[in-house]
């Protein structure tokens, strides 16, 4: 067996000595995820910050004044917003965390910078743990945008038009988009 062929050998080989079927473009593709992933957050997180802006007391919403929300939906939309903004920094920090893990693990040949000796157990763990922050922060950056709604538009519970059409886009359109997200990160994960 020559030098590479060894090299090669110990490259996919796991702690327990089983072969596994991971390469350095699967490595790659994981890196490409969690920059994804990275990204994503950041994103949502300009909209945390959106919604930290509209928890002004004393807002009157675009209907009559009897459908004005009062000072607790401004507190849950604070308490909304800050939760969904801990797990979008949990789950950034958690990528960004087995991103500097593949790289300062990466071989030694500085033109691999993508192939790594890096346990899979625990980059599928991370991946599922950043993915499951993200989907949290997304459900009660929900919560939040459905109190911004109330309190720009009116309450749900006075049956302003506007307020229940936007909640429902809302729900109908992030639930459906949470499930795709979910199911593939789940079919990902098993596979």
């Amino acid at each position: 067996m020559n030098e590479s062929e060894e090299y090669a050998k110990e490259m996919y080989q796991d702690s327990g000595g089983a072969m596994t079927s991971s390469s350095s473009s699967t490595t790659s593709v994981h890196v490409t995820a969690l920059d994804g992933l990275v990204n994503v957050n950041s994103l949502f997180t300009i909209a945390v910050f959106v919604g930290l802006s509209l928890t002004t007391p004393g807002q009157q919403s675009l209907e009559n004044r009897a459908c004005d929300a009062g000072i607790d939906v401004a507190k849950k939309l604070l308490v909304f917003e800050v939760v969904s903004f801990s797990f979008f920094l949990f789950s950034s920090l958690v990528a960004q965390g087995l991103k500097l893990a593949i790289n300062l693990l990466n071989s030694k040949d500085v033109d691999e910078a993508f192939r790594a000796h890096i346990n899979l157990k625990v980059l599928r763990l991370g991946m599922l743990g950043s993915a499951v922050g993200s989907v949290m922060g997304c459900l009660f950056l929900m919560l939040s945008m459905i109190n911004v709604i109330e309190i720009r538009l009116g309450m749900l519970s006075c049956g302003s038009k506007s307020a229940v059409h936007a909640v429902s886009a809302l729900v109908i359109l992030v639930s459906s988009a949470l499930l795709v997200y979910i199911t593939t990160a789940i079919y990902a994960f098993l596979h």
